[in-house]
Order: structure tokens, then C-alpha cells, then sequence
């Protein structure tokens, strides 16, 4: 039939970091994008843009 969503990887308030800079940060907003088939991010370091999972790792 359809196709399920998956668990998000991290969950709002956790802290991760950004792979490309190495800066830490804070999850602020988690959004499933269903076009894309993947979670998008928000953190509260810079509101105005997302990252995708495979941008950011566990801190």
C-alpha cells in the first residue's frame, strides 16, 4: 500500500553537530519531507535554514 514514514533519527531539543563545520547544535524543529522521503531539521543556532540527516552526526 503506502509507504510508511521511518522514526526521525534525532528528536527535538538533542544535540548534534554539523558535519560539514563541526559545530554543535541543538535541534529545534523536525519536519518529514515526503517528497524527498527524509527528515529535515531545524536548529536553533540558525533558524533560517535545515539540514538533512546525513548532514548532521551525534554529538
Amino acid at each position: 500500500m503506502g509507504e510508511r514514514m521511518r522514526k526521525s533519527l534525532f528528536t527535538i531539543g538533542e544535540k548534534v553537530k554539523i558535519k560539514a563545520s563541526g559545530k554543535s547544535v541543538t535541534i529545534y524543529k523536525c519536519q518529514y519531507v515526503k517528497n524527498m522521503k527524509r527528515y529535515s531539521y531545524i536548529v536553533n543556532e540558525y533558524p533560517k535554514t535545515f539540514f538533512f540527516e546525513e548532514e548532521l552526526i551525534e554529538e
